[in-house]
């Protein structure tokens, strides 16, 4: 695949439930396909929203939003959604679900990628039986089986322990290196993004704070430390001073002076935290995650 999986353009959303607060305003960017990008961002900051809006389910009080080149509703054959609440038949079996997942894709479903992700589980049994982390694994296999060019998710490890979020990270890895899928998946377990997604899209106060490659973002930002002293040119993201000494998160603007301080690169897990605890740091978009109809508006 070529081209933007997801483009938003000045997506804003309220909610008459909430007072008419927004959940997102302003929310313009643009994901590549074939990446594996993380949602990252707190509770109440619109990933919820915004995976929503880009399924088709939710309809937003402004702005555009294009899935896979068309609308939301043109890519929905093409695309799979997994919810939090992970809505399934609680009347069926195991079998059936996966019966059911193949009449309804005939033209795409992988009946193999689906049985091996609930391998597990008991053919026989019902939804209604499974455990959270159970009723997950077959969503996923659902989302999976469908064969589907983008891959939505929301919070799809929240139910598992660590051995089944293992596993069935390891799976979506897998089929994304060997199908090329565009996986979107937002997750309050920092230490789960890192090393598995190369996309990074950090939505906080209904805006998208960061961003663009994984790399590259971690690459701009530098943890410096050393004595008291004026941080120019660099763009503070946040400091903080124990006696003496100065320990900051910077943007870097131009090459980092190492006689003046120890310098190292950030995790990931740092990057986020710092840009969370400091709402006012300015934004950074890396040119891959620039939407194109933005650019275009400040060209003209």
């Amino acid at each position: 695949m070529t081209g933007a999986a997801i483009e938003a353009d000045g997506l804003g959303m309220k909610y008459r439930s909430r007072g008419g607060s927004w959940a997102l305003r302003d929310c313009s960017f643009r994901l590549p396909a074939g990446r594996v990008c993380a949602l990252a961002g707190p509770n109440g900051a619109g990933k919820s929203t915004l995976l929503g809006i880009a399924a088709g389910f939710l309809r937003p009080a402004e702005g555009t939003v294009r899935v896979l080149g068309g609308t939301p509703g043109d890519a929905r054959s093409r695309m799979a959604f997994v919810a939090q609440d992970k809505p399934l038949y609680p009347q069926l079996t195991v079998t059936e679900t996966l019966w059911a997942g193949a009449e309804l894709n005939p033209a795409t479903w992988d009946q193999g990628t689906a049985e091996r992700i609930t391998a597990p589980l008991p053919a026989d049994a019902k939804v209604s039986t499974l455990s959270g982390g159970q009723r997950t694994r077959l969503a996923l296999a659902l989302a999976l089986g469908k064969r589907p060019e983008l891959l939505l998710l929301d919070e799809p490890m929240a139910d598992l322990d660590p051995l089944g979020r293992h596993q069935l990270m390891g799976a979506l890895m897998a089929d994304a290196a060997e199908h090329g899928t565009t996986i979107v998946m937002s997750s309050h377990i920092l230490s789960e993004l890192e090393g598995a997604c190369d996309y990074l899209l950090l939505v906080d106060g209904g805006r998208i704070r960061l961003g663009g490659e994984t790399d590259d973002l971690l690459v701009a930002h530098a943890l410096l430390t050393g004595p008291v002293r004026d941080l120019a040119p660099h763009t503070v993201v946040e400091s903080r001073t124990t006696g003496r000494r100065l320990t900051a998160l910077v943007r870097k603007e131009g090459p980092v002076d190492t006689a003046a301080w120890e310098s190292s690169e950030p995790s990931l897990e740092e990057l986020l935290l710092a840009h969370l605890r400091s709402p006012d740091a300015p934004a950074l978009l890396t040119p891959s995650a620039e939407s194109r109809a933005r650019e275009a508006v400040n060209a003209a």
